[in-house]
């Protein structure tokens, strides 16, 4: 980046979000002006209403994207970026997305290659962030539930996951939005090892003081249990097809991403649950 791009402020999308925040508070602590973009932040920005999207736009040096699976409008948006003059972008993908067999049952091209192919054709510099599963989405996302009630049913048999944590996504998103040697680069993003659901919350129980167990599964057993807590069947569906590459063993290998794009290796999931996770009853 220029220095003139460098003084110019960077949009971060999604910034209350598990990655977004993380990113607008590895900007802030290192000095940088940034535009905390959703739809209830000052700087409004809203995938539904066009009319948002210029203003948080106008003036930026670069900006972080976190598509909306539920409107994936990346390619619309990235025509903006570029006729706004915005230099940078590092968009939030998805491992596996250009693999045909890594997910079952898809059939059409994943909103995320979509996504890439809008940013990479787009003129600007690009940086595309490809996580695994999030160690975070045990205390804030999909599978905290599960650990508060004691279990997680998932249909995912005995697959391994190198969980990523949220806070080397926002590392290496904040290394690529403000320093060189990241432009045309895809980072695959995994942690060091490769653990089973019954391992990891073993882990967890460990730290809680609690037993929180793991239970696989049938597949229509899952959307069984997902329709009745309100989800649509085809919510459910979906749902099913991002974890059946858990389920076939896709996401046990393991990636370098971190380690090319910081110099360093990942954070281990061990290091996720000691910050995150204390004994119950334990205010200390």
């Amino acid at each position: 980046m220029t220095q003139n791009k460098e003084q110019r402020p960077i949009l971060v999308t999604a910034a209350t979000g598990m990655t977004g925040s993380r990113v607008v508070a590895g900007l802030r602590a290192r000095g940088h002006e940034v535009r905390a973009a959703s739809r209830s932040s000052e700087w409004r920005f809203d995938w539904n209403d066009t009319d948002t999207w210029d203003r948080v736009l106008e003036g930026a040096g670069a900006v972080y994207l976190v598509q909306s699976d539920e409107n994936p409008r990346v390619p619309e948006f990235a025509k903006r970026v570029k006729a706004l003059g915005v230099g940078r972008v590092v968009l939030l993908s998805a491992r596996g997305i250009d693999e045909p067999d890594y997910f079952e049952d898809v059939t059409e091209t994943p909103s995320h290659l979509r996504a890439e192919e809008a940013v990479k054709a787009g003129g600007t510099e690009w940086t595309i962030l490809r996580p695994g599963w999030f160690a975070q989405n045990f205390d804030e996302g999909l599978l905290a539930d599960g650990v508060r009630s004691g279990v997680l049913r998932l249909p995912t048999a005995e697959g391994a996951v190198t969980w990523i944590d949220a806070e080397d996504i926002a590392d290496v998103a904040v290394a690529a939005l403000t320093g060189e040697g990241h432009h045309g680069r895809t980072y695959e993003l995994g942690g060091p090892r490769a653990s089973t659901l019954a391992e990891v919350v073993g882990e967890i129980s460990a730290a809680l003081g609690r037993e929180v167990r793991y239970e696989p599964v049938s597949v229509e057993e899952y959307v069984e249990g997902l329709t009745k807590e309100g989800w649509s069947e085809a919510g459910a569906r979906e749902m099913v097809v991002a974890l059946s590459a858990i389920r076939r063993g896709r996401e046990a290998r393991i990636s370098s991403g971190v380690r090319e794009a910081l110099g360093r290796g990942p954070r281990d999931f061990s290091e996720y649950v000691a910050r995150t996770f204390r004994r119950d009853g334990d205010d200390s």
